[in-house]
């Protein structure tokens, strides 16, 4: 079961880190995306929604998806733990707050990751609707 700490690690706490990565750089190209669109030149509101919205749901499934796997590396930490008492036959103190520790780490990195996203999913969804609205103004009187 040695191989489940490297998973805990490098699979579980990688993935979020590439995830949370990931969500940022889609972030930053739609912020700046925003900042330079033309809505004038769209003709039509579907369009317009379509172009704004592409890629959001990235960062949402990123923040909606990130503790759920921090909770993955948790159980995997506790099973890890458990595993390490039973195959020794004593509750060493310092080995179970070890293995608690570690698998707490990845709940905590998938809260880092999350909670961040779904920030920036709703700034940059709010930006949306202020130029849908803008659009709406300017041609639906």
């Amino acid at each position: 079961m040695d191989w489940l700490h490297y998973a805990i690690d490098y699979g579980v706490i990688g993935i979020l880190i590439l995830m949370s990565i990931v969500a940022l750089a889609v972030a930053f190209e739609r912020r700046k995306f925003y900042s330079k669109i033309d809505i004038t030149a769209f003709a039509d509101k579907k369009t317009l929604e379509l172009e704004l919205t592409k890629r959001l749901h990235f960062i949402a499934t990123v923040g909606s998806n990130a503790p759920y796997l921090g909770l993955l590396g948790t159980v995997l930490g506790i099973m890890l733990t458990f595993s390490n008492i039973g195959k020794q036959g004593l509750a060493d103190t310092g080995q179970i707050m070890t293995g608690l520790a570690l698998a707490l780490k990845s709940t905590a990195v998938g809260l880092v990751v999350a909670i961040p996203a779904m920030v920036l999913y709703n700034f940059l969804l709010r930006a949306v609707k202020e130029r849908m609205l803008k659009w709406e103004a300017r041609y639906e009187r």
